[in-house]
């Protein structure tokens, strides 16, 4: 059976503090096609991912957090990827855990997997996670849900694989630039029918994580619900987006 060949991509702004740890926490079996894309940080991020021997590629202007991703997967596509691993290099996501998240897809089974960090209330407050935090998750999670009709427990992970197969089927080229981008990921790869999974991993909030603003987390929310209305127009047949199937 040919082994599949695993690309690591981190979509980066101001990591410096947190990038080391994060690569290292990656198993060394799995480091030898890492991407890291700077979405123009004001810190030495650069310098010290280079140090590390990651491959990294520099924005000349910030595109922001979904421009970064498209970034990312243009260039694990050109490497011929099979699977595609999305990880935040903020050191809030256990890289520890990325065999056990891929290999669902390695199996044939998902196409697309994600690591929750709310499996249950007490590991995620116990993690760090804010209290408000938690409760609002777990609200727009219920939410999100029923209007998709699927069953996560989280939807706003940093921490995803893909299947070589995903990339090449959703139109992520046309997905925005902003925060929402993760949102209009799950939701086309919903809408293309791609089977999607979960497995817990452990909370792990702490000072040099990255987080959305509420000026900015309120305008991901709005944007988000206004992607799940367009979705359910466009399989009602009254109003198609490109986005979707």
């Amino acid at each position: 059976m040919k082994i599949p060949k695993v690309v690591i991509v981190m979509p980066a702004y101001n990591a410096e503090k947190t990038v080391k740890d994060t690569y290292f926490e990656i198993p060394k079996s799995l480091r030898k096609n890492i991407i890291l894309v700077d979405d123009r940080s004001r810190d030495n991020t650069v310098g010290t991912a280079k140090k590390l021997g990651i491959t990294v590629y520099e924005h000349p202007q910030n595109l922001g957090y979904g421009g970064n991703q498209k970034t990312c997967y243009w260039e694990a596509l050109k490497l011929k990827a099979d699977i595609v691993v999305m990880l935040h290099p903020d050191y809030q996501y256990d890289a520890s855990l990325i065999e056990e998240l891929i290999r669902p897809i390695k199996l044939g089974r998902f196409d697309y997997m994600f690591g929750s960090r709310i499996q249950n209330q007490k590991g995620a407050l116990q993690g760090g996670m804010p209290w408000y935090k938690y409760y609002l998750n777990r609200l727009v999670c219920f939410l999100e849900n029923v209007f998709l009709g699927v069953n996560f427990t989280e939807h706003f992970s940093g921490f995803r694989a893909y299947s070589i197969k995903l990339l090449r089927t959703v139109p992520f080229q046309r997905f925005s630039n902003d925060f929402v981008f993760d949102q209009q990921m799950a939701i086309s790869a919903i809408s293309f029918d791609f089977r999607i999974s979960e497995i817990a991993i452990p909370t792990r909030y702490h000072n040099e994580a990255s987080s959305i603003r509420w000026l900015k987390g309120g305008k991901f929310m709005w944007e988000t619900f206004w992607n799940i209305f367009r979705y359910r127009l466009h399989r009602a047949g009254i109003l198609k987006s490109k986005l979707f199937k």
